[in-house]
């Protein structure tokens, strides 16, 4: 047992239970022979959601887990929404190839995923709590061997769970319930197969209710406003119109869900329902300790997609700006990598199938758009992306946001909308990390004088139109590249 982790026991974080084959094309392990997999899912973690990122939170066990593992500073999604991002982590594809474009679409039952290929390759899998894509049914999905969840979003207290397909009325919190499930799986496995336990929390979803123990935690502390967030017309210059027409939507700072609440409440009651999932890594990080597992178990915490709070005057998700697309992520297995690590690369979600199947000696299908970043924690030399694509498609349901198109490198980032007419969205993130001033935000579009494309070239500063046309060639390339112009499939050759 690592000292660093002596006191999980002694803090008493163990309650008592209360309760296809993969394509070819595998890749070396890097992981010493099949290894046991915690993967923890939050829903809506901001990339700053951390206490030794943010000072305004208290994630004490999630602090210690990223000061014993490697946090990766610069995690991204590439769908910033909750079906499309969890079916591109299940899978290893972006949006346009799986086809999961909406909360409402059912991921396809034959689609390649880690746990398909990690059961497949001998391991005992469990998962335990929200799935969200196809809402309506909380069957059973393949890949794993033990099934906990509920329909859709399920409710923050007292939710109808089915485990194993019996549905059974439960009392109690719904992050603490399941993590009860997830600590009885760890201690009740009789077997000596390696496991995956999938651990996906319906916290810190809106609208946010903290567990009794918690609730006016934060009712003292102020969150400091983004700069971003004042409604002047100096902050929005140069953004697009529906930007700024959004700020009174559903998504606004000024509109927050129909006006159900404001933004200190609001801030207030995400941060004191985060502190239950932070409970919950504590209590998943000792069973695992218990069993003296920890140190082996290659345990993965990470957020489904980023959170926006006041950002350009919006909330929630979907958008591409940089609140919305950042995730944490920390990854914890002291016996494979040393600790307190910080890696700058820009690691997706795409890249967790092929990493944990890679982890369990599994092969990684060659349909993968992602890939294993297994090599970045052992310290293997390997070339890494400078760029990914990001797309989110428009919602009937929440039309006040486009459908965008992006590229995000290293330094720029371009955005490129489709079905309305408005600015494009170019940022230089080293000398604007805030995103303040959209460097195609001076051009004057006219609807009478050719597309916002030509007018970009033929209209702004000569090394502006120079860079947008590099990247709008990067965008292009990768939609190719990642099969977006083909008819969808995960059969195919598609590159990874």
């Amino acid at each position: 047992m690592s000292q660093h982790y002596a006191g999980w026991l002694a803090a008493g974080l163990i309650a008592a239970g209360t309760f296809a084959q993969p394509a070819l094309g595998g890749q070396e392990t890097g992981a010493g022979g099949p290894r046991n997999i915690v993967f923890i899912f939050t829903d809506d973690q901001r990339f700053d959601g951390l206490g030794l990122r943010n000072d305004y939170f208290e994630t004490p066990h999630l602090d210690r887990l990223a000061e014993g593992g490697v946090l990766f500073e610069n995690a991204f999604v590439t769908t910033s929404l909750c079906s499309p991002s969890r079916a591109s982590i299940l899978s290893g594809l972006y949006a346009h190839t799986h086809q999961v474009l909406d909360n409402s679409t059912a991921m396809p039952r034959d689609l390649p995923t880690f746990p398909v290929g990690l059961q497949a390759a001998g391991y005992h899998t469990a998962f335990i709590g929200k799935w969200h894509m196809g809402g309506a049914s909380d069957d059973p999905r393949p890949g794993f061997d033990h099934w906990v969840s509920f329909r859709g979003q399920g409710p923050y207290v007292d939710p109808t769970l089915n485990i194993n397909g019996t549905r059974v009325e439960r009392e109690g919190y719904t992050t603490d319930l399941l993590t009860d499930y997830a600590v009885e799986f760890l201690r009740g496995r009789d077997d000596d197969r390696p496991f995956l336990l999938y651990l996906s929390h319906k916290a810190v979803h809106a609208p946010f209710t903290p567990a009794e123990r918690h609730r006016g935690a934060y009712s003292d502390r102020g969150y400091v406003r983004p700069p971003s967030m004042a409604d002047t017309e100096a902050n929005y210059r140069g953004k697009p119109d529906w930007v700024r027409a959004q700020r009174r939507s559903w998504h606004g700072v000024d509109g927050m869900y129909d006006g159900r609440t404001d933004f200190d409440r609001f801030v207030q009651e995400y941060a004191e329902a985060l502190m239950a999932v932070d409970d919950s890594v504590g209590r998943v990080a000792a069973g695992l300790e218990e069993l003296g597992l920890l140190d082996k178990t290659l345990l993965v915490f990470m957020s489904e997609q980023g959170f926006q709070f006041g950002e350009h005057g919006l909330i929630d998700k979907r958008t591409m700006y940089e609140a919305s697309i950042r995730v944490p992520l920390v990854v914890h297995c002291p016996e494979l990598f040393e600790g307190g690590q910080r890696r700058p690369e820009m690691v997706l979600n795409i890249d967790v199938a092929p990493t944990l199947l890679a982890a369990g000696g599994a092969p990684v299908p060659a349909t993968m758009h992602g890939r294993s970043f297994l090599g970045l924690l052992t310290g293997e030399a390997a070339a890494w992306r400078d760029a990914f694509l990001y797309e989110y498609f428009w919602e009937r349901a929440f039309p006040q946001t486009p459908t965008v198109l992006g590229v995000r490198g290293d330094r720029y980032k371009l955005m490129r909308f489709h079905g309305v007419w408005d600015r494009y969205e170019l940022y230089d993130l080293e000398a604007d990390p805030g995103e303040m001033r959209n460097l195609l935000g001076d051009i004057r579009l006219e609807t009478q004088a050719g597309t916002i494309d030509r007018q970009i070239v033929q209209r702004a500063d000569p090394e502006v139109a120079a860079l947008f046309q590099r990247l709008s060639r990067r965008l292009d390339g990768l939609l190719a590249e990642t099969g977006a112009l083909d008819e969808p499939t995960w059969r195919g050759a598609i590159r990874p």
